[in-house]
């Protein structure tokens, strides 16, 4: 059986995704609630997933100076 791709290294991890998720949808306006968010339109999903990189990319940026 094929393993998920989003399957967390460390399961513990899975609270702080979810946190982190959360405070991306709340930055860009997005009403994300927990549990089942399928009545999410594309471009709604789009913008939380790219706050989401553009978060990380900030923290990896910070992490190297």
């Amino acid at each position: 059986m094929a393993k998920s791709s989003n399957t967390l290294v460390n399961p513990n991890a899975r609270d702080a995704m979810d946190r982190f998720k959360m405070e991306a949808a709340s930055q860009v306006g997005v009403n994300l609630k927990n549990g089942y968010n399928g009545d999410l339109t594309s471009r709604e999903a789009g913008s939380i997933g790219g706050q989401m990189v553009r978060k990380m990319i900030e923290a990896y940026e910070n992490g190297l100076k």
